[in-house]
């Protein structure tokens, strides 16, 4: 028999790039790493240096299960048969070979992107029922490539754990073909060996044919729909055998909500001698593709799901539509005082109405449009925007006036009654410029100093760099300044104060 060649040092397991072990040819070699492992097979990742190209090394101890020459010169047949399988539901068998000193049967195989299927139904639980139907078909396709083999290969272990995935082709493969029998003469064997959960109740009478595997694949379609071990309910394995053998399902069965899924789990559960074949089984309506199922198996999707949608709909608006506002001015003859109205309809709720002195000897259009764009959170206008409408409403109210620079005059701010006034500024008598604004309309500035009062008057004061803020309930009465009804107390440049009413 061949040997494969161990590498026992460490030293040298690391000049060898870090192979453990390498097969007889010299061309597959595994590393430590396991990629799994179960009862009595361990898989390590390998590589085909030939190809460079990462594979499955599976290892099988082989303890009892050889008992003499003869049991390991059929085995070596059954398996080398398996190396010329060539099906798309089937996994890529390279080659095998048995150690006969380590008492192993070992196999290299194609390796899977997304382990088994089990691992996979764990990892994504909310499966559609057509994607099982696209599996069921995989496997069951596979399996009747095998047992149409002359002689016929029965797979014997059957279950999710050996059907493998690459899941971003949505493909599964049957695996672990290491213990399966080649049925000659009498086409009956004779061994049990299997997972009992996933075993027909005459395998344990040792007589058996290749239905034993669709039996199986029942249960693996269960387990699929459910993502429900078989008899997961039971203890031990005699109770597994005491359900089996007496006919009776597993609970995971009841469980199945699709009526025509359980019809056809039920189907494969069926005593041996009422048991169909694989191949009748690819007949049967629960794994029929319906019209569109066979058409988008055929033809690639569409590269938009909504094709419909055209160029023009895809264009950004270069000019969405913005905060509504208006500026109007009025002036005041008896003493050249002008106030400005800002009307402003936001996009959500009421339209609010902002009213301010414009000092024409201090102020200038453009600084008191940045303030505005500051203090009212003003986005989508430009201050060169507000600052022209401005200038066009205080040129029509005062014709020759023009933009200009003079000294600011300052004056002192008193304030008495402090219990009528909020401060949200560093000092309530700096010196101000008396340009500001006045609203009509907001929420409480205690909690939302930036927000608008409701049922209130507020003048912003500008203070250089500062802004102080002063609100008084309407029909409060101050020196400085009287909301009744939109009553503005103010100071002109020369010290003195008066006040404006605006209606």
């Amino acid at each position: 028999m061949n040997r494969g060649r161990w590498r026992e040092s460490s030293n040298e397991a690391d000049g060898d790039h870090g192979y453990v072990e390498t097969d007889p040819s010299g061309r597959y070699a595994r590393f430590e790493e396991v990629l799994g492992k179960g009862a009595m097979k361990t898989v390590y990742r390998a590589i085909d240096e030939v190809l460079g190209m990462e594979v499955a090394w599976s290892q099988v101890k082989l303890h009892d299960l050889l008992r003499s020459p003869e049991d390991l010169q059929r085995l070596y047949s059954e398996v080398h048969l398996l190396s010329t399988l060539n099906h798309d539901s089937i996994m890529w068998f390279y080659t095998s070979w048995i150690d006969v000193d380590q008492r192993t049967f070992n196999f290299i195989t194609e390796m899977f992107t997304s382990g088994t299927l089990r691992e996979y139904r764990k990892k994504y639980k909310k499966v559609d029922i057509r994607a099982i139907k696209v599996w069921a078909r995989q496997i069951l396709e596979g399996l009747v490539y095998l047992h149409d083999n002359d002689p016929p290969v029965i797979h014997r272990d059957l279950k999710c754990d050996n059907i493998f995935v690459n899941g971003h082709l949505g493909q599964v493969k049957i695996g672990d073909l290491g213990l399966a029998a080649i049925l000659r003469g009498s086409r009956i064997a004779h061994s049990v060996i299997g997972t009992p959960e996933f075993m027909a109740p005459e395998l344990y009478e040792e007589n058996y044919n290749e239905l034993v595997d669709v039996y199986s694949f029942g249960m693996c379609v269960l387990e699929m729909l459910t993502s429900e071990y078989p008899y997961s309910e039971c203890a031990n394995p005699a109770q597994i055998y005491k359900k089996v053998t007496s006919g009776k399902r597993p609970r995971a069965f009841y469980k199945v909500q699709d009526l025509e899924a359980q019809r056809f789990i039920g189907i494969c559960l069926e005593t041996a001698s009422k048991r169909l074949s694989a191949k009748e089984l690819m007949d049967d309506p629960f794994l029929a593709l319906d019209d569109d199922e066979r058409h988008r198996k055929l033809a690639p999707q569409k590269p938009f799901l909504n094709d419909t949608v055209g160029v023009d709909d895809l264009r950004l608006n270069r000019n969405p539509p913005r905060t509504n506002m208006t500026i109007t001015g009025k002036l005041n003859p008896e003493d050249d005082t002008i106030f400005l109205k800002v009307q402003i309809a936001d996009k959500e709720g009421p339209a609010r109405n902002v009213y301010f002195p414009f000092d024409i000897v201090s102020d200038t259009p453009v600084d008191v449009a940045n303030e505005m764009v500051k203090e009212l959170e003003i986005s989508d206008w430009e201050p060169s925007e507000i600052a022209d409408m401005i200038d066009g409403e205080i040129s029509g109210l005062v014709p020759h006036w023009k933009w200009g620079h003079s000294q600011l005059a300052h004056c002192n701010f008193l304030e008495d009654d402090e219990d009528h006034f909020y401060s949200f500024s560093s000092s309530s008598s700096s010196p101000v410029s008396f340009s500001g604004l006045v609203t009509s309309q907001g929420t409480d500035a205690r909690t939302h100093s930036g927000d608008w009062l409701q049922g209130r008057h507020v003048m912003l004061i500008r203070t250089g760099k500062q802004t102080s803020m002063f609100w008084s309930k309407r029909g409060d009465n101050h020196k400085n300044i009287n909301c009744n009804p939109l009553r503005v107390d103010y100071f002109d440049l020369h010290g003195g104060h008066g006040h404006y009413e605006i209606n």
